[in-house]
C-alpha cells in the first residue's frame, strides 16, 4: 500500500487522503468534488484556516492582508503567481486581517502583508512587508529547506 497524504479542500473543509504516486494537482475532493487545487491562493477565514493548518500535510503559507493595505494589493499578483509555481507542494491561504481581527490579533499580527509558513501544524517562518513572486518562491525553499 502507497503513502498518502492528508489534504484539505479549501470549498468545504473536508480532509482527503491522496496517494503519494497521484498527482495531487489534478485530485478532486471526495465530499463536493470540487478540485483541490486551483492554481491560485484560497481565502479563508479562521475555521478554515485552522483546519489547513491543523489537519493537512502540506506546508501552508498565509498571506495576512486588508482590503485597504496598498503595499497588499501590489503583492497579490506575486502571491498568486507563487501560488501557481509552487501548488500542489505547498497549500497557498490568504487571510483577511478585516474579517478576522480575533484570529489575527492571536498570531501577533503587526503589519500587513505578512506572510506566515506552516508545517505539521507549527509556525516555520514569518516576514512582513511586500514581495516579488522570485522572492516568495525563494523565501518559502528555503525556510522549508531549513525546517526538513
Amino acid at each position: 500500500m502507497s503513502e498518502s497524504r492528508h489534504i484539505v479542500c479549501t470549498a468545504c473543509g473536508a480532509v482527503n487522503r491522496v496517494p503519494a504516486d497521484r498527482p495531487a494537482g489534478k485530485a478532486r475532493c471526495g465530499t463536493c468534488r470540487q478540485p483541490l487545487f486551483g492554481g491560485k491562493p484560497a481565502e479563508v477565514d479562521a475555521a478554515m484556516f485552522e483546519r489547513q493548518v491543523r489537519r493537512g500535510d502540506l506546508p501552508v503559507v498565509v498571506d495576512v492582508w486588508a482590503p485597504w493595505c496598498g503595499p497588499c494589493h501590489a503583492m497579490a499578483p506575486a502571491y498568486a503567481a507563487a501560488a501557481e509555481a509552487l501548488e500542489p507542494d505547498v497549500r497557498f491561504l490568504k487571510l483577511n486581517s478585516d474579517a478576522e481581527p480575533e484570529l489575527a490579533g492571536r498570531l501577533g499580527i503587526r503589519g500587513i502583508p505578512t506572510l506566515i509558513l506552516y508545517g505539521r501544524g507549527a509556525e516555520i517562518a514569518r516576514t512582513s512587508g511586500a514581495m516579488q513572486t522570485r522572492q516568495i518562491v525563494e523565501w518559502i525553499g528555503g525556510r522549508l529547506a531549513g525546517a526538513a
